[in-house]
């Protein structure tokens, strides 16, 4: 059986998805862009900033699922423009200093609300 998790710490599904869902053991969270759930708005900024929001809106689900940073399996990263990758990976890096997921990074042709960067993480709870 699966269980839908939501938090108001981070924004809102856009759509018919869920933030995220457990199953049996591994939580599975929808992509994460760079919206403040406080406001709705986008982050204004640069990938930094951008990437730095996104990381903490994945943290929020984490922790909605009982999992964190240091639980995650895998990430996708998806680049507006793959020449942002160094700085979206130097804040990447320090989110997951100690934990070092598998991870796919790609560039995007669009992404939702034209931002820069989406991150998705599966882990365990």
């Amino acid at each position: 059986m699966s269980k839908t998790v939501s938090t108001v710490n981070a924004p809102n599904a856009i759509g018919p998805y869920s933030q995220a869902l457990i199953h049996n053991g591994v939580a599975y969270l929808s992509g994460q862009i760079p919206i403040d759930p406080a406001t709705n708005q986008l982050v204004e900024g640069d990938i930094t900033v951008q990437t730095e929001r996104v990381l903490q809106n994945l943290k929020a689900v984490l922790e909605a699922c009982g999992a964190s940073l240091d639980t995650v399996l895998k990430t996708t990263v998806f680049l507006k423009d793959m020449g942002d990758f160094p700085k979206m990976n130097e804040v990447y890096g320090r989110y997951f200093a100690s934990n070092r997921p598998a991870r796919s990074t790609v560039q995007a042709a669009r992404l939702p609300r034209d931002v820069s960067v989406e991150i998705d993480a599966i882990a365990v709870v």
